[in-house]
């Protein structure tokens, strides 16, 4: 295999095989997270230890799209404006310890503007020896 023609087949065929052990990889971790009871909407980490030395940790997140101009016509209304360079990173993005640790006075109308979706959690499994 040597030819740039035989090479690119070769790439297309393993991209093709990634794809696959990719989306059958996900229907396993799709299928441990309902065995496990962990919601979809998990944000954080939970570990799981298991008798056979098996530790599992899956870190879940989720993904928050901000409507700027939305936000910034609600923080006006609100006379919150001032807060929006703390709580927010421009491109609009949750400044997420911040915006935690603030009031909800604050946080709450400011709410509107964001809409909050799970993320693909992340698994890490480990095989003590």
């Amino acid at each position: 295999m040597n030819t740039l023609s035989e090479l690119s087949k070769a790439w297309l065929n393993l991209k093709e095989a990634e794809r696959l052990a990719t989306d059958r990889r996900r229907e396993v971790e799709d299928a441990m997270m309902s065995l496990i009871g962990i919601p979809e909407t998990l944000e954080g980490t939970e570990t799981v230890l298991m008798d056979e030395g098996i530790t599992i940790k899956i870190v879940g997140r989720m993904n928050r799209k901000v409507d700027t101009d939305k936000l910034q016509e609600i923080a006006a209304e609100h006379g919150l404006s001032e807060h929006l360079h703390d709580l927010f990173r421009w491109k609009a993005e949750i400044n997420t310890a911040i915006w935690k640790a603030t009031n909800d006075n604050i946080t709450k109308p400011l709410m509107e503007a964001i809409t909050t979706v799970p993320g693909r959690p992340s698994f890490s499994i480990t095989v003590k020896e």
